[in-house]
């Protein structure tokens, strides 16, 4: 049994979860199901990134205080991912005491070894605003590419990251005014000195080719240090022996995976100190967007070497999500949010149509709502669910509920049991596609055994109906075997499958038990098929809360 930790990114706690956030949670939730039904002791953390300039600033136009919007929201998250049958092992926030006490020992610890250094540096001002200007709230022309309406530190066409400072043509987002340079002391982490530590860390293991690439980029330019300090007014951790200097959001960020585990750790008696050695046999991977890449493959393994902590096993990165073709927006009518899905739709569709898409690839995905609506409802509905209603019915009306005591195709059985380690392979590789197109593709065999079969011409023969038994049995046994299959992305419908059938909770390594001469309890529906108009009812709200 392997002990793994895993974490996805940290939701950012001045706003809503929305569908493209989910495709990371789905994704993750799926791999640390798959390892849980493995047997390996796989915990699965996260915590809401509740630190920033952004916060502050919503908090004043809401009138409330930064901790009164981040507990509002930390709320609203927990339910949002509840709902979708997310299941954390600790959700928490990154404003709390163990994370103010990481942060400053990490930080202390690279502070001793001389990775702390101090520059006095111009940064843009917003003179009517008061403050300086975190990254984000600095537009204007890509330094290296010319795109026009990037933020203060990337480049969304060409991917270069850069300071504030070369930017072209800046804009404060904030009042909207060109800002002025005004210097102010930081602190910067001496990235470069990591340099080495990195070339070697990058491999085909730790990242996907395509994140390799762009850090071997990063790398052969030459690092550039790091400013982890903000000036006041900031709403996040005050930096020890400062005065009105706070830490950069993404320097505690994600030394919130840290404080969400000692939060863990401390609420059931856990050992801490043993995963998070540096030297620790526990596992440890990250699941990401690709667009913060650059954080979680540089700078974050390069805090934990300086630091003596342990680094990541590996980083995987996913794409964007697009709604029929479009970036979500707006303005467009594509962007929705996780509550407006959930007011209309079930989670399992969401969960099966994403699971249908996703790969170890960094490759965006397209919700196309014709395909969503097809899929779900010709394959997870019309071939897999059915099979378990049009056997049940007879088991349940001529048989007294009871399964036969036999098999009658052990061969189509072995044949479906035979994908097992395929499936878990397939898990494992995050390669959820492909386990999707193997089931439904299974289920297809299934069908047409059944259809072969023709119970319900049999059943109306007496001489044959003792036959429809051993069929249905067949039936349901090859239901249970491809909804435990589909376990990992569907857990509440195999929970309701599990009692149906009245068998254990399914194991990939109890999923080859067959049940025989069981009782079983009515089959009663366990998913609707999709109502195109329950979509269009979702547009419909989305529409109306565009302008709100």
């Amino acid at each position: 049994m392997k002990k793994i930790i895993v974490t996805s990114a940290l939701p950012y706690a001045n706003g809503s979860i929305h569908l493209g956030h989910l495709v990371e949670y789905l994704q993750t939730d799926i791999w640390v199901r798959n390892q849980k039904m493995s047997g390996n002791n796989c915990i699965y953390i996260c915590a809401d990134d509740a630190h920033g300039t952004p916060i502050m600033l919503k908090a004043q136009e809401l009138k409330i205080t930064p901790e009164k919007l981040i507990e509002k929201i930390y709320k609203e998250h927990v339910n949002d991912f509840s709902d979708f049958q997310i299941e954390f092992d600790n959700y928490y926030t990154t404003h709390s005491d163990e994370n103010k006490f990481f942060s400053e020992l990490i930080y202390s610890k690279l502070y001793q070894n001389g990775d702390i250094i101090s520059k006095t540096i111009s940064q843009f001002y917003d003179a009517e605003a008061n403050m300086f200007l975190p990254d984000r709230y600095v537009r204007g022309d890509c330094p290296k590419c010319g795109a026009k309406d990037q933020y203060g530190d990337s480049c969304e066409e060409c991917g270069a990251s850069y300071s504030s400072s070369e930017i072209k043509n800046p804009i404060s987002t904030i009042t909207q005014s060109t800002p002025i340079t005004k210097k102010s002391e930081h602190q910067f982490f001496k990235l470069r000195s990591y340099e080495k530590f990195l070339k070697k860390w990058v491999s085909d293991k730790t990242l996907q080719k395509e994140i390799r690439n762009k850090l071997d980029e990063w790398l052969s330019e030459g690092l550039s240090d790091w400013d982890i300090t903000r000036d006041a007014p900031y709403f996040g951790f005050e930096i020890p022996n400062t005065k009105d200097k706070y830490f950069y959001v993404w320097l505690d960020a994600p030394i919130g995976y840290i404080a969400s585990y000692k939060n863990y750790c401390d609420k059931n008696n856990k050992e801490f100190d043993e995963d998070w050695s540096e030297n620790s046999d526990t596992e440890l991977y990250h699941f990401i967007g690709k667009d913060i890449a650059y954080f979680h493959a540089l700078f974050w393994p390069a805090m934990l070497e300086g630091s003596g902590f342990k680094k990541p096993n590996a980083i995987f990165c996913h794409g964007f999500l697009t709604i029929d073709g479009e970036k979500m927006s707006k303005s467009r009518g594509t962007f929705f949010n996780a509550r407006t899905y959930l007011n209309h739709l079930k989670p399992e569709y969401l969960r099966y149509y994403f699971a249908s898409r996703l790969n170890n690839k960094i490759e965006d995905i397209d919700l196309s709502f014709d395909d969503f609506c097809s899929r779900v409802n010709s394959d997870l509905i019309g071939k897999i669910v059915n099979i378990g209603s049009r056997c049940a019915k007879f088991i349940n009306t001529d048989f007294e509920n009871k399964l036969s005591d036999k098999i009658k195709n052990q061969k189509l059985i072995d044949k479906t049991l035979g994908s097992l380690d395929q499936i878990v392979s397939n898990y494992e590789s995050r390669n959820y596609a492909t386990n999707i197109r193997l089931i439904t593709s299974l289920a297809d065999d299934i069908n047409k055994y059944l259809d072969d079969e023709k119970p319900w011409i049999k059943i109306k023969n007496n001489d044959e109906k003792d036959s429809v038994q051993d069929i249905c049995t067949d039936g349901l046994n090859l239901f249970r075997i491809l909804i435990g299959y589909l376990k990992p992305i569907l857990p509440e419908l195999s929970s309701k499958v599990e009692d149906i059938l009245q068998c254990a909770t399914i194991r990939w390594d109890n999923i080859n038990t067959l049940l025989l001469s069981n009782e079983i309890k009515k089959f009663v529906p366990i998913i609707a098929r999709i109502d195109k108009e329950w979509i269009e009812n979702m547009k419909k709200e989305n529409e109306d809360n565009s302008d709100v």
